[in-house]
């Protein structure tokens, strides 16, 4: 397959590059950055030096790159896709985003949350998240990758919410993300003396990802849900540790939740279920497709504390786009992302 890779010089882009370079089945054919048309990409980020050395290229001839690829992966951030999709929409491409234009079923929450007017209203697309949608993503035109904090959320309640054994309207979920997830434009907040030794909040009850974990867990559940979520920055540069809260329904005990978490994702690859009372840490999925799962059962409340880990730049970015790309090309679905976490 001929892949192209549009906005390849931030965090996602270049883990998405890295990736892709590995891949038996692909050939990089255009690589883009508007800031930094005609450079290499080993110049700006030397670890791929002698792995991959092409030149950026300007998204002015679009349609050509399109004509040029069979999947084109956009890693711009949000607002820009939705013009390159338009462009290519009539060519036999296939779109794999990274941002968040093409991951609402309803634009007029897209437009709500991210103040931007969506202008490809009429795209057929369908949610990139490979564990629950995986039978919609083989034969989309636009896929739109689910976002990092989202993965690690959604896959965690997915199971409980998909077989009624809470009460949707109780879900709080508080998240933990290393600063990559902020993207590599440099930030007072993400500044080293203002980050380092520090651990804060932000975005509460306004962060863009709510909408997208409601929608989601609103189609498996079948009815609307109406989450907590509240973000919070660690000084570490990848990773996520969501850790998810809600009331169980009357009869659920121990052993049912340990079952419908088996069944939800017993068969899965990138899906490792570390079981009940156990500790889910960055560091084990560090550099991975993986997403590690656990759960605890709090009889004093009647609550269940579900816990999930992942890389934010593989399983939740660049990873998960490849694991889309793999479905969606009909390539075996750990192609290229069959790897050992990295530690310590």
């Amino acid at each position: 397959m001929k892949v192209s890779i549009i906005g390849a010089t931030g965090y996602a882009g270049a883990e998405l590059l890295a990736i892709l370079q590995r891949h038996p089945q692909v050939k990089i054919t255009h690589i883009t950055s508007e800031s930094h048309t005609g450079k290499k990409i080993s110049e700006l980020y030397p670890h791929l030096y002698k792995i991959c050395d092409m030149t950026l290229e300007s998204l002015n001839d679009i349609e050509k790159i399109g004509a040029d690829s069979d999947f084109v992966f956009i890693a711009l951030p949000h607002g820009h896709a939705m013009d390159v999709g338009k462009k290519l929409e009539n060519l036999p491409v296939r779109i794999i985003d990274l941002g968040a234009d093409y991951r609402f079923d309803d634009v007029t929450v897209y437009e709500k949350w991210y103040k931007v007017e969506h202008t490809h209203k009429t795209a057929q697309r369908v949610y990139g998240l490979a564990e629950i949608y995986r039978d919609k993503i083989r034969n989309a035109k636009i896929i739109g990758n689910a976002g990092c904090f989202t993965t690690a959320s959604i896959l965690a309640l997915a199971p409980v919410v998909k077989n009624n054994l809470v009460d949707v309207d109780t879900i709080i979920v508080d998240a933990k993300s290393g600063v990559s997830g902020a993207g590599r434009s440099p930030k007072l907040g993400n500044h080293f003396p203002e980050l380092y030794d520090n651990f804060k909040a932000y975005n509460v009850a306004h962060h863009r990802h709510t909408p997208e974990i409601e929608q989601a867990l609103s189609d498996l559940g079948g009815e609307s849900v109406t989450i907590n979520f509240t973000p919070h920055l660690v000084p570490m540069s990848r990773g996520i540790l969501a850790t998810c809260y809600a009331k169980l329904k009357a009869d659920v005990d121990e052993k049912i939740l340990d079952e419908v978490f088996q069944n939800f994702y017993g068969n899965e690859k990138f899906i490792r279920l570390l079981g009940r009372n156990a500790y889910p840490e960055t560091k084990f999925v560090r550099g991975s497709n993986y997403c590690d799962i656990a759960w605890h059962f709090d009889e004093r409340t009647r609550r269940v504390i579900i816990l999930s880990a992942i890389d934010n730049l593989v399983k939740g970015a660049a990873g998960q786009a490849v694991q889309n790309f793999n479905i969606a090309a009909g390539f075996d679905e750990s192609t290229a992302l069959d790897v050992v976490p990295f530690y310590p």
